[in-house]
């Protein structure tokens, strides 16, 4: 797992790093973005993981989330994926909500997506095991994780399937019951064929109706989404409530789906993250 520097550049006193590796997962090379705030020789930082939305890549957070200061605030390791493999030779389906840009953080089961669409062993083994092996600031026992829409159903998700390695778990604007939305049902029938029974690993609410449990949950949601009817918080809510799960939902008036709602409440959750990750 060669690691290779794209890029750095000093921010707040630490470094915003983008790095490309070649991964066993997807068989292709991988990208993501990295800021390590400041810290005293020998420190180890706690990790909160995004993960990102439909069509996006590592670099929309990183230039549009504006997390850097709250990071550098509160001492904690930013670590942004991409969202599915990508390159020559891997396949692609027209549309914004399939294919490339759109894994939904999944092992695919269905050929073709199945030789490179392992966004699901990539998040959770291959690329841990790789910031750990690479990057000992990294206090890889200290992991919380967060995420955008199709990053957020993954957030939920990950962290539902993981709750003894994610200290918190929040979400921005989250796709609530993938089987319950037409974005999640595209792209579960696609990756993984018809069995019902497999979806529901890759679903939040059916996930915590079969027993799944964090201690609580931040999810923000602006009220002027245009997706309201793809995200379905209101579905989250009840699953929360019959499972007796603590959820802070905050429907935020007048905010849509853009990177300009994220940007306002990113410190929120870093914040958030950080209080749970302390010790």
């Amino acid at each position: 797992m060669t690691l290779e520097t794209v890029s750095t550049s000093a921010s707040h006193g630490g470094i915003q790093g983008v790095y490309r590796h070649a991964s066993t997962a997807t068989g292709t090379p991988m990208t993501f973005s990295m800021f390590v705030p400041p810290h005293d020789p020998g420190e180890r930082l706690p990790v909160l993981w995004y993960l990102s939305g439909l069509t996006c890549t590592h670099a929309n957070v990183t230039e549009k989330g504006e997390y850097r200061a709250a990071c550098a605030e509160h001492r904690v390791i930013f670590i942004a994926p991409d969202t599915s493999p990508r390159g020559e030779g891997v396949p692609d389906a027209e549309g914004y909500d399939f294919g490339q840009g759109a894994g939904f953080y999944l092992d695919a089961t269905q050929a073709p997506w199945s030789t490179h669409f392992c966004m699901r062993s990539y998040i959770e083994d291959e690329l841990p095991a790789l910031i750990a092996a690479e990057f000992p600031v990294a206090d890889m026992d200290r992991q919380s994780i967060t995420g955008h829409s199709m990053g957020g159903h993954g957030a939920l998700t990950i962290g539902l399937r993981n709750p003894d390695r994610f200290r918190s778990v929040s979400a921005f604007a989250p796709i609530a019951s993938a089987m319950q939305s037409t974005w999640g049902e595209k792209a579960l029938t696609g990756y993984l064929g018809t069995n019902l029974a497999a979806w529901r690993a890759h679903d939040a609410c059916a996930l915590i109706a079969d027993g799944a449990r964090l201690p609580e949950l931040l999810v923000d949601q602006g009220d002027a989404d245009d997706f309201l009817k793809q995200l379905k918080p209101e579905l989250l809510r009840a699953a929360c409530e019959d499972a007796g799960i603590p959820l802070t939902l905050r429907m935020q008036p007048g905010y849509n789906h853009s990177y300009y709602f994220i940007s306002t409440f990113m410190a929120d959750h870093v914040a958030w993250h950080a209080e749970r990750l302390r010790g």
